[in-house]
């Protein structure tokens, strides 16, 4: 069976109440659940089978030199199957990393196949707590040297990264084991700084993460359960993006590599977008070809190995997100408005209105969205001449689907043309629904499938730079500490 371990996400908690009832006469409650989870030096995991299906979690609360072992469970149909070992030496290994040096736990005196396992991982039985558990069974206290756990399922990749992402109005970082499995993943938006002035002020941006970052970094490690002294390499984005954002980060990340001596990996961050389409399926494999949309960037890329990159074409003019923003602003809608319009787009009708579709029919790659732009505003400022009330979810819906039908019939032609059978879909516009969902209908019509990572692996983060970085590590790809931020570094 192939198992997949990953950090314990709230989205996870159904699955892990389920197991819990099988497996425990004295079930954790949801708050117990949701309790542990939000306090610092925990560290939780999940296994999942094939499919995404979750079969078995594990939690360890990490208290100086020692771990202890605060819940594990394996759904019954995988018992036996190797699961819960692999779990139990994964939160080892991690407890290793944040200076534990020992673990311990409870368990029923009377759960002789527990105990059994317990001692196969080198845990005695140290005490015992009478009438701990429910009926008056005691529970044996065990715990073990963690230089004695034996790792007889050791995960492929152990490289701890701490990844930090500062090219536009997010500040982020993560931590990250092994290139998919996310110990943490943490975002600090500066949307409410840059709302009243309906986009990004750069000026602003990088005040907010020179304000931000320190805080937001520890809290990535907090979250992960270790420190600086347990993590292997650190990847920062070098570009494209804001300058003086951009500068922030790299700063930061190079102060970090030069204080502990650990070695500084560079990421495109329109790399990392497409590497994030790896934490979705990590079995993702070239070639394919990629679709990045965003705020700032539309272009189609064929990617022939990892590391390759041959753009086939880009945005003459505005980004989708940006076209996004504007007719927002005209409509007053607040920022950002691919969120909004997406959300009144669903109310509306598409063929409402006869928008243009720019460059459907160009012969090549390229997207040209300003004459869109200008057709929609042309529209809300004759209706409002007139005196005509605006119908703002049909004009969503027509606009939306002007962008979606460009993209959606540019994508399926690269695909064709270049014979891959995967697609990846990147960028914070990859969050949108009908976007994501026309493209797989398409998409699966000729029998290629869609990759799109999870929605808050779209939008900027750093998990996507930890995946890339990973990549780029192994690859012996580091940076001088004279490395400088590059605002519009190519992507091929």
């Amino acid at each position: 069976m192939t198992v997949r371990l990953r950090h314990f996400e709230h989205c996870d908690l159904a699955a892990a109440l389920e197991i819990e009832r099988t497996c425990f006469p004295e079930p954790w409650s949801p708050a117990m659940f949701l309790g542990e989870m939000n306090r610092s030096g925990r560290i939780w995991l999940v296994a999942e089978a094939a499919g995404g299906r979750v079969i078995g979690y594990g939690g360890v609360m990490v208290v100086g030199d020692e771990a202890h072992l605060m819940n594990l469970a394996v759904a019954v149909p995988e018992r036996r199957n190797g699961v819960g070992r692999t779990l139990f030496e994964a939160l080892a290994e991690r407890s290793s990393r944040a200076g534990a040096r020992r673990v311990t736990l409870e368990v029923r005196d009377d759960n002789e196949a527990a105990i059994g396992f317990y001692r196969s991982e080198g845990l005695e039985v140290r005490g015992v707590r009478p009438g701990y558990y429910q009926g008056g069974r005691d529970a044996l206290i065990m715990w073990g040297d963690l230089s004695a756990v034996e790792r007889r399922m050791p995960l492929p990749g152990s490289e701890v990264v701490l990844a930090i992402e500062t090219s536009c109005d997010e500040t982020a970082a993560a931590v990250m084991c092994g290139g998919t499995e996310v110990l943490s993943s943490v975002v600090a938006s500066q949307v409410d700084f840059h709302a009243r002035f309906g986009g990004v002020v750069p000026e602003i941006a990088s005040r907010k993460h020179v304000e931000a970052i320190v805080g937001v970094v520890a809290e990535a490690l907090a979250r992960a359960g270790t420190t600086l002294a347990h993590v292997d390499a650190i990847a920062v984005t070098q570009g494209p993006g804001l300058i003086g954002a951009l500068v922030v980060g790299l700063a930061y990340a190079k102060g970090l590599a030069f204080a502990t001596g650990l070695p500084l990996v560079g990421v495109n961050h329109l790399e990392g977008h497409i590497f994030a389409n790896l934490l979705a399926d990590p079995d993702l494999e070239p070639p394919l070809v990629a679709l990045l949309v965003s705020g700032g960037h539309t272009s189609l890329v064929h990617v022939p190995e990892w590391g390759v990159y041959q753009t086939l074409g880009e945005t003459l003019d505005d980004a989708a997100g940006e076209a996004f923003d504007k007719v927002a602003k005209v409509l007053g809608l607040g920022y950002p408005g691919g969120p909004i319009l997406s959300k009144l787009a669903a109310e509306g009708d598409p063929e409402a209105i006869a928008f243009p579709r720019a460059m459907m029919r160009s012969g090549d790659y390229r997207f040209s969205l300003s004459g869109l732009k200008t057709a929609v505003i042309n529209h809300i400022r004759h209706e409002r001449e007139a005196g005509r009330e605006i119908n703002v979810p049909d004009l969503a819906a027509s606009f939306q689907a002007a962008i979606v039908d460009v993209q959606v019939a540019k994508t399926v032609r690269a695909a064709e043309e270049h014979g891959v059978r995967t697609v990846c879909l990147a960028g914070g516009v990859a969050a949108n629904p009908s976007l994501r969902e026309t493209l797989r209908a398409a998409l699966a019509e000729r029998g290629v499938a869609l990759v799109v990572p999870a929605l808050a692996f779209c939008t900027d983060n750093a998990a996507m730079v930890a995946v890339a970085g990973t990549w780029r590590l192994r690859r012996g790809d580091v940076l001088g500490l004279d490395a400088e931020a590059v605002a519009d570094l190519r992507l091929d």
